[in-house]
């Protein structure tokens, strides 16, 4: 059986992991997939996720990647991280920078099995903070200096490819030499606050193209996260165009998310009650859900590729993500949005049901410094858009402690 093949059915664990620690936020990204802001004063308690964390160990999950929200902004963040990898769970986590001092890098520097992703979405200021808020450019390359300076090896900077910044990759990664790090990019995906701008930034058609031969030429020295699947209809029917990485979606095969209330979905990417698949505290733990919710267990079925299927580039591209196409209101046996054959595009012409968004803990009110985007494109008020699910405080550290 070949490797994908065993993917394609499950794992016993996941290979990637992600938790999202908390929603909130000391930003108000326009394109946030999970609408960080505020914290849900029900996010599991530091003992709760050491005993997460002990579940991680047993079963041999060799690394998270920590997200939010802004991580760092939990009091306990450092502590969980140390946790962590004391008990041989390595650490890779997210951040805008907002806590990452000089003496914070320091202790990373010194630290074993953890890495760091700064999230850049601009190569110049003013194409990062229309999108992530006015300071963030500057805080983002603040932190890269302080993890450089301190001696930290291969940092990560992370791009979510939008039509403002296709064209910036070769700064993007003149950026990320000059702090000796690694570029990361990743697919805007249309959920949370992204499906309320994806209209206007995700890629265009001959953008995409630009995105893939960039790729093809500098994807060596580049990391993906299996964003890009989807492009490899670019390439020749044999498959060969594809781009390295993993070619399917991922989504409780072998990825899922837990958020901050223990619930676990099936994509990080796809943070909705339809890809629900239960709670760590009140159904039987993490392992209980991965290995045996009926969600996970239909998505590990064998796929037929539905519309998908007689297109000679099947192969590649395997109908793409499964998120994206949710989001859209296109059926999940569809074409991708974004199809590099253009199947995408007429199906977004023809009629379609776009899912109300099932949480949002977005701030009531755009703060001083939130980015241009998030004002002119706050959800259409004629929108049918389901209320919060949980009660967040306005402030996006209500209820926390002080350090």
């Amino acid at each position: 059986m070949k490797l994908v093949e065993h993917f394609e059915l499950g794992l016993d664990a996941p290979i990637c992991l992600t938790w999202e620690l908390t929603y909130a936020c000391n930003l108000e990204c326009a394109h946030c997939l999970s609408s960080s802001g505020r914290r849900d004063p029900r996010e599991l308690s530091t003992e709760q996720c050491e005993a997460v964390i002990d579940e991680l160990q047993r079963m041999q999950v060799f690394y998270v990647n920590i997200g939010g929200g802004e991580p760092t902004v939990r009091p306990d963040f450092w502590h969980l991280v140390e946790y962590a990898v004391a008990h041989d769970v390595g650490v890779k986590f997210s951040t805008n920078g907002v806590r990452l001092t000089p003496e914070r890098a320091r202790w990373l520097a010194a630290s074993d099995y953890v890495d760091v992703q700064i999230s850049l979405d601009g190569a110049t200021a003013e194409v990062n903070d229309r999108v992530r808020g006015t300071g963030s450019y500057d805080t983002a390359i603040t932190a890269l200096r302080n993890l450089h300076e301190a001696g930290f090896r291969d940092a990560k900077v992370s791009v979510v490819c939008t039509r403002e910044n296709i064209g910036q990759f070769d700064e993007f990664k003149a950026i990320a030499d000059r702090f000796g790090a690694t570029l990361r990019l990743t697919r805007l995906r249309p959920s949370g606050r992204g499906a309320d701008v994806w209209d206007e930034l995700h890629p265009l058609p001959e953008q995409q193209r630009e995105l893939y031969e960039w790729l093809v030429a500098n994807g060596d020295n580049v990391l993906t996260g299996d964003s890009f699947f989807h492009l490899a209809a670019f390439g020749p029917e044999d498959g060969s165009g594809a781009l390295p990485g993993l070619n399917l979606c991922g989504a409780g095969r072998v990825v899922c998310l837990i958020d901050p209330v223990g619930d676990v979905y099936a994509c990080p990417f796809a943070i909705h009650d339809q890809f629900l698949a239960g709670n760590v505290l009140t159904d039987g733990g993490f392992q209980k859900v991965w290995q045996t919710s009926t969600l996970f267990q239909e998505l590990r079925e064998p796929q037929t590729g539905g519309a998908c299927s007689g297109c000679a580039h099947y192969d590649s591209c395997r109908g793409g993500c499964m998120a994206a196409k949710f989001f859209t209101g296109l059926p999940l046996d569809g074409p991708d949005p974004e199809c590099v054959q253009g199947y995408g595009e007429s199906a977004l012409a023809g009629a379609r049901s776009v899912p109300a968004a099932s949480q949002d803990h977005s701030r009531g009110a755009p703060s001083r410094n939130a980015p241009v985007l998030l004002t002119l494109s706050r959800r259409r008020p004629d929108a049918d858009v389901a209320p919060p699910v949980s009660a967040c405080a306005e402030s996006p550290l209500a209820g926390f402690a002080p350090n």
